[in-house]
């Protein structure tokens, strides 16, 4: 071997091996197609999710002027406004209905949380007879469309003199079987060695639920807050047979009398949606930083 070689010994290391590589979450390398077909394959979906999303918002900023179905379509207005949102405000009280939305909204997810994280707990750490059938009883309510039951619940809010308030609106829906199933799930995750040795540090059960179990499912609670904010948020069905009174109307419902009555006008039915969507986005913003920590859900770290 010359000295040149010795100096240099990087330039026989081969052009490929120099290359950076790309590999999944295994390991393995990703051949540049494979790359490729996944970076098509998202684009399509991010079109497909968020393409209705920006062209009601570019609708909703367009002015009267502006041919809103010309071709090919432009996605940018012209001359953007945002009279159309105030038009919006004096045709239907949408901020009166949207702070009946957002009460429902927030009970259902307090109720949920809190609801779903006791039953989980229960159902994953406690020992007693009847876990399995309960635990299937939960499985089996995800498997009974609301649709079903939806007389039954009217006639148990009619009994319970709950019609027409916002009390009747969250009180079916304020624990998800979906949401006590996923904490299952998350404290199941979570080793028995660190309850045992509380345990024997003399906590008692809500101290192992409040200081152990709980901070270590904070992903879980974040993705069962938000699946309770956006279900409470979109309700059209079930606000719409048990409230009568349109001083108590939901945002849904509003939106509805706003789409019927002013069909033609689709810049207007624009900027209610981005009003009644809105709030999903700025939730999720803030929650997104726990909703993807569920991979590791109740891992001990060291």
């Amino acid at each position: 071997m010359s000295v040149l070689d010795k100096a240099s010994p990087a330039r026989r290391t081969p052009a490929a091996a120099r290359e950076p590589r790309v590999t999944d979450e295994h390991g393995r390398r990703v051949r540049g197609w494979e790359l490729a077909l996944r970076y098509v394959l998202l684009l399509a979906v991010l079109v497909l999710t968020i393409g209705p999303f920006l062209w009601q918002l570019s609708t909703s900023l367009k002015g009267p002027t502006e041919d809103i179905y010309s071709s090919p379509p432009t996605f940018l207005p012209g001359d953007p406004t945002l009279h159309n949102y105030a038009r919006v405000a004096d045709t239907i009280p949408v901020w009166d209905y949207a702070l009946n939305s957002l009460k429902v909204a927030t009970a259902n997810v307090v109720t949920n949380c809190a609801g779903a994280a006791l039953a989980g707990y229960a159902l994953a750490r406690l020992r007693y007879r009847g876990r399995r059938a309960a635990t299937l009883a939960f499985i089996l309510a995800m498997l009974v469309p609301v649709e079903g039951i939806i007389i039954a619940q009217f006639t148990t809010m009619r009994d319970l003199g709950l019609n027409n308030t916002l009390i009747g609106v969250v009180l079916p829906g304020c624990i998800g079987a979906m949401n006590v199933l996923l904490m299952r799930n998350a404290f199941l995750n979570l080793p028995y060695e660190i309850e045992e040795a509380a345990f024997v540090d003399g906590a008692n059960v809500w101290q192992r639920f409040l200081r152990i179990a709980l901070p270590s499912v904070k992903g879980t609670l974040a993705v069962v807050a938000i699946f309770a904010f956006m279900g409470a948020w979109d309700d059209f069905l079930w606000p719409l047979i048990v409230l009568s009174d349109p001083s108590r109307f939901t945002l849904t419902i509003g939106l509805n009398y706003l789409h019927g009555t002013f069909a033609n006008d689709e810049r207007l039915v624009a900027a209610g949606t981005i009003i009644a969507v809105a709030p999903l986005i700025v939730l999720f913003a803030c929650l997104q930083r726990y909703f993807f920590r569920g991979v590791g859900e109740g891992a001990v770290k060291g």
